[in-house]
């Protein structure tokens, strides 16, 4: 080992250090360093969940190794009572491994459905509030492989498309913040695995059992196909190519936004051309979705079905003004402007 490599091992505190050099958890780590591939400071997202404190623990040893920045944050929702004393805990536990966590909190109104995507959105925001106060635009989330194998399973059975099929992806951009997935290619039992031999500690979410969850009833009948010989290999090969076909796609996409709007910064509008419309559906309805999300600035897309709805009325030539994703969608003359709605 060179005498650089070595002041970057010394530097790892020892709690630390001695569980890195396990062979099971190093392998996972170099994993880890591959996917992530970043020279610029992070922010890492822990639940206290066994994926979340994995992430964790490799994150810091990769922020130590690459001299870089990481701050930690855990989200209490405040959706069960004992979350306050969780979050608390897991605080507690990442100390003790010189791991510094914030605790951000949710306070308001529960929501009585959809908790688990609203709940999840919050957690956004609350991370990119943090982001914005840092001026750190990279956000670590502990999503891993039985995590896309369920979100492929989920948008299925949603009736979604392409890019709903594999949306689970390594790297997304969302108002110009990075959400980084690293852990995408590992498997739920290996993370399990650090977060027992690094923290002897991760929290059980009783919502994980829960069946009133669509992602808890996918799970069960993924669990059920293992019994049955579900080969993982081949569903990972397929996600892959329709990765592959998805690229395609968004490569027609940014064509068409490039050469067919222009957006005017003295009036805030993007404007678009005829042409724009003149592509295969699946181009125009995404495009459609980046510029309302560009001009809105939402962090999420709105939904496919009222997109469709105002391309059949661009189609029909019967659109004159609506809003839509915090947007005013109008058509003047032959042309159709997006605006930010006030």
């Amino acid at each position: 080992m060179s005498l650089k490599n070595l002041n970057v091992v010394n530097k790892i505190p020892r709690t630390l250090k001695n569980k890195l050099n396990h062979k099971r958890i190093k392998k996972i780590y170099k994993s880890f360093e591959r996917n992530l591939n970043i020279s610029e400071n992070f922010i890492v997202a822990v639940s206290g969940g066994p994926d979340s404190l994995a992430l964790a623990f490799l994150s810091k040893i990769y922020s130590i190794k690459k001299k870089l920045t990481a701050k930690f944050f855990i989200v209490d929702h405040k959706l069960r009572i004992e979350s306050s004393k969780e979050a608390k805990r897991t605080q507690k536990i990442l100390k003790i491994h010189d791991i510094n966590a914030k605790i951000l909190t949710w306070f308001g109104k529960k929501p009585l459905t959809n908790i688990q995507a609203i709940a999840r959105r919050k957690r956004y925001q609350l991370l990119f509030s943090e982001s914005d106060k840092l001026k750190i635009k990279n956000i670590l989330l502990g999503h891993h492989k039985n995590d896309l194998f369920e979100n492929f399973f989920i948008r299925m059975l949603r009736g979604s498309g392409l890019k709903g099929l594999i949306s689970m992806d390594k790297k997304i951009i969302i108002n110009g913040k990075n959400l980084l997935r690293p852990l995408i290619n590992e498997k739920k039992e290996d993370l399990r695995f650090i977060a027992k031999k690094v923290f002897n500690f991760y929290i059980n979410d009783p919502s994980n059992e829960d069946e009133k969850y669509l992602r808890i009833q996918v799970r069960k009948i993924i669990e059920e196909f293992q019994k049955k010989g579900f080969d993982r290999k081949k569903l990972d090969t397929t996600i892959k190519n329709l990765k592959h076909s998805n690229d395609v796609v968004n490569y027609y996409v940014n064509e068409n936004l490039k050469k067919n709007t222009f957006f005017s910064s003295k009036k805030k509008k993007l404007i678009i051309k005829n042409e724009y419309f003149n592509q295969p559906f699946e181009v125009i309805l995404r495009s459609l979705s980046e510029s309302i999300r560009f001009i809105g600035k939402r962090c999420y897309p709105v939904r496919g079905k009222k997109l469709e709805k105002i391309i059949s009325k661009i189609e029909k030539n019967t659109l004159y003004k609506q809003t839509l994703g915090g947007c005013i969608i109008e058509k003047v003359n032959q042309t159709i402007i997006i605006s930010k709605e006030h």
